[in-house]
């Protein structure tokens, strides 16, 4: 039987990219394809630059068009994260494909923790990737990082971000000494605020992370003016308490049309290591209830782990101390799924706008 271009598309049409409702094909993912006799050349273009979702969407290819004769299936392959709409040439950050702002009802939920580890598996997987410390009144980002010393300048008045196991990271902490406090009102909060989005060296970044302080105050509102945010993660432990103010966060972001990205539960549970027995210190189930509830997804729950807060105070975070532990891999979940909402937005903000590459023939 010959096979057609037209028919091995058709083929593929409903195949989707791994966490998303992106078809390969509307979306683009699949950038050209080429029969040869029984043989076909595929050429991929990623939205995300995670191994394991793109492993999955090529097996799914393979075996999808060995149903209908093909042989053999080779893949050229090519990482490109999309930017979002709401990014431009007019943007404080245009060289920023992604802004994503991790946020908290309540202080104590290990906000900051998620994301320093959502930033580094970001990086890890292959992204350039900025870190924000927004938290102006408890910056933390700096210990928990391993890094210090102060900022040198671009120019005048542009500061290079610090380099932090591969992130570029700006801080409060890098620019008052460690024991001296931020006693600033809301108008300086919104000046520091804007500082670090227009006066910070970026770069090219596909992700820059923006660490919140807990609550709903002025460094969240001045964010959500000023910079184009991508998309929210709400950050929340079972307890009760803790879900009352996640949903304050959460209908924050709804309210000045943030797309929420999904709701992470930490400190979900903790496993005794010698008994392998599971139990639910603070409860459970609280932050998936919470997201069901309001119509957004439910990223994932991250055990409690004494390392994690090591790692913490020892400026190596656990994804990077031990990416095998239960915790770093529930945050590389989460990444994972974080990256490909970022995606999905991206590609249907942008329509029949969708990026093509003009590949040669060789």
């Amino acid at each position: 039987m010959k096979l057609d271009q037209n028919d091995l598309r058709a083929a593929l049409n409903e195949l989707r990219y791994p966490g998303t409702d992106l078809t390969l094909e509307s979306a683009e993912i699949i950038d050209d394809l080429r029969v040869k006799n029984d043989e076909v050349l595929i050429r991929l273009h990623w939205p995300t630059p995670f191994q394991a979702s793109h492993r999955s969407a090529r097996e799914a290819v393979e075996g999808k068009l060995k149903e209908i004769g093909v042989k053999k299936t080779h893949f050229q392959e090519q990482v490109e994260i999309p930017a979002q709409a709401r990014q431009g040439e007019n943007s404080l950050l245009p060289g920023v494909r992604n802004i994503i702002a991790v946020a908290s009802g309540k202080g104590g939920v290990g906000k900051s923790t998620v994301s320093a580890n959502l930033a580094l598996s970001l990086a890890r997987a292959g992204a350039a990737v900025g870190l924000m410390d927004a938290d102006v009144y408890g910056p933390s980002m700096g210990l928990m990082l391993g890094a210090a010393g102060r900022p040198v300048m671009a120019d005048e008045k542009t500061l290079i971000p610090i380099d932090a196991q591969g992130i570029r990271l700006m801080s409060m902490a890098f620019l008052s000494g460690d024991d001296t406090p931020v006693i600033w009102r809301g108008p300086m909060v919104h000046g520091l605020i804007q500082q670090f989005l227009s006066n910070v060296a970026w770069g090219e970044l596909d992700y820059l992370v923006i660490d919140l302080p807990p609550g709903t105050g002025d460094a969240q509102l001045t964010l959500t003016q000023l910079a184009p945010l991508s998309g929210s993660v709400i950050v929340t432990t079972p307890q009760e308490v803790s879900l009352i103010d996640a949903r304050k966060g959460l209908r924050m972001f709804q309210q000045v049309n943030v797309p929420v990205l999904g709701v992470v539960e930490n400190m979900s549970y903790f496993v005794d290591p010698a008994s392998g027995n599971r139990t639910d210190i603070f409860g459970h189930g609280g932050g998936k209830r919470t997201a069901g509830e309001l119509s957004i997804p439910f990223l994932g729950e991250v055990p409690i782990d004494p390392e994690v807060a090591r790692g913490g105070d020892e400026g190596m975070p656990i994804v990077r101390k031990n990416p095998e532990s239960p915790a770093a891999q529930a945050i590389a979940v989460i990444a994972e799924k974080v990256a490909g909402q970022l995606a999905e937005l991206a590609i249907k903000g942008r329509g029949s706008a969708a990026l093509h590459l003009d590949w040669d023939d060789n």
